[in-house]
Parts: C-alpha cells; sequence; structure tokens
C-alpha cells in the first residue's frame, strides 16, 4: 500500500515495516504483507500520516555511465544524482537500463502503471539504435529477428532493420516486445557482434525526440493514458 500510494518502493516499504517505523491505526506492525486499506485504515511512518502523493511521471535521457539506482554500492553516479535539484518526490525506474546504455527511461512513483508497462504480457514494443562492431549481412538480420536460445532465455527481436553502415560498422534499430537481462547485448554476442553503442530512443509510441542528454521533462497526459493509463 505505501509503494501504491506513491511514498515508496516496496522494497523501501519493506525495510520500513520491519524497522518498526510503520503504525496501522496506531498498533506497530512488522508484517510488510498485512492487508491493509487506504481508505479503512489510518497509516503513520515515523509518526506521520500517510497519504496519496500525487502522481508524476516524467522522461529522462540517460547518458552512459550512470547507474539506474536510488543508492549505489561501489558509489557511482545515478539516475537520482542528476534529479536531485528538481524536487520531485520519489520516483522509481519503470524499466531498466545499464549502466553501459542509453536514452530514453521513464520515472514515476505510479507502481500500478510502471507494473503495465513492465509486463511482459503488454508486449509494449521497445526501439533501440544500437552500434555495433561489424556491417550486417541480411542473413545475419534475419538471424536476429528468428532469435536464439541463450542460459535457458530465448532472445529475439521483434524488428531489425540496418539504419546506416560505414566500412567497419553500423547502427541498427532493433525494437523488443519483451525486455530480459542485457537482452540485446546477450542476442548480438550468441552471433559473435558487440555492442559499441546501445540508445534507447522510443517506448511505445513515445519518443526521445529532441531531450537533451541529462534532461528530463513531465509526461503529458496523452502520453501517460497511451503507455498504460494513470492508477490514480
Amino acid at each position: 500500500m505505501l509503494s501504491k500510494l506513491g511514498v515508496c518502493s516496496r522494497s523501501q516499504a519493506e525495510r520500513q515495516v520491519r524497522a518498526g517505523r510503520v503504525r496501522v491505526d496506531g498498533r506497530l506492525v512488522r508484517d510488510p504483507y498485512l492487508p491493509v486499506s487506504a481508505a479503512t485504515h489510518a497509516i503513520e511512518v515515523d509518526g506521520k500520516p500517510v497519504t496519496a502523493v500525487a502522481s508524476v511521471y516524467i522522461m529522462f535521457n540517460k547518458p552512459r555511465g550512470l547507474v539506474v539506482s536510488a543508492a549505489d554500492e561501489h558509489g557511482r553516479d545515478t539516475v537520482y544524482d542528476e534529479l536531485t535539484a528538481a524536487d520531485l518526490p520519489w520516483l522509481g525506474p519503470v524499466g531498466r537500463l545499464d549502466k553501459a546504455s542509453e536514452g530514453l527511461l521513464l520515472l514515476s512513483n505510479d507502481s500500478v502503471w510502471a507494473a503495465r508497462i513492465t509486463e511482459p504480457s503488454s508486449h509494449l514494443p521497445k526501439t533501440y539504435h544500437v552500434q555495433v562492431d561489424c556491417v550486417p549481412t541480411d542473413r545475419l538480420l534475419e538471424q536476429l529477428r528468428a532469435g536464439t536460445d541463450d542460459a535457458g532465455e530465448h532472445l529475439q527481436a521483434r524488428q531489425v532493420s540496418l539504419l546506416r553502415a560505414g566500412s567497419k560498422n553500423a547502427w541498427l534499430e532493433m525494437v523488443l516486445d519483451e525486455g530480459r537481462n542485457r537482452h540485446i547485448r546477450r542476442l548480438l554476442a550468441a552471433h559473435h557482434v558487440q555492442v559499441m553503442r546501445l540508445l534507447r530512443v522510443a517506448i511505445g509510441p513515445l519518443q526521445l525526440g529532441t531531450l537533451a542528454k541529462r534532461q528530463w521533462r513531465h509526461l503529458q497526459s496523452w502520453e501517460v493514458a497511451a503507455l498504460g493509463g494513470a492508477s490514480r
């Protein structure tokens, strides 16, 4: 419930409950899975009443080198370092981009909306521009579309096309409708192709467009609806 109200993430809420910081109807609770309703129960964290936080939906142009995490155990720079001056409420990443990847990243405190977007059954397409260390043949493009098995998972791209090519490397446009861990890198590596750059340029109808690196903006209401529909 704390997560659904936009107060914090599920993992943060679990830690707060187990640490004895949460009361329900005045009673200290340490079971993070205790069934509660915001409509019928009074919830407090650190003695302060909890109410729903206004839903916030933003898109951020992540550069290479930033970790998508609120705190990194190795002390690396995170996307949240770029947002500290923005006076935003707690926001969680909607899906992931690894440290070496860049481009469109969504963040929101609407966990139900986020789950709709990341749920595999949604098949929401995500579009990437990928620089590779070779000039792909038509056969390779067909193999990427057909997919391959890796570590017990079937990896494939829904669409693959050649954007442009030089003498030694090329840019591909790859569309996924599911996102497994390091999906594109593993798929290409299975065919002995290395990724030089990986940039996410669209999620469903939402385009990265001209948003500059390290910049962010609020989503418009039609964009929120087009991706998953606000839950609050």
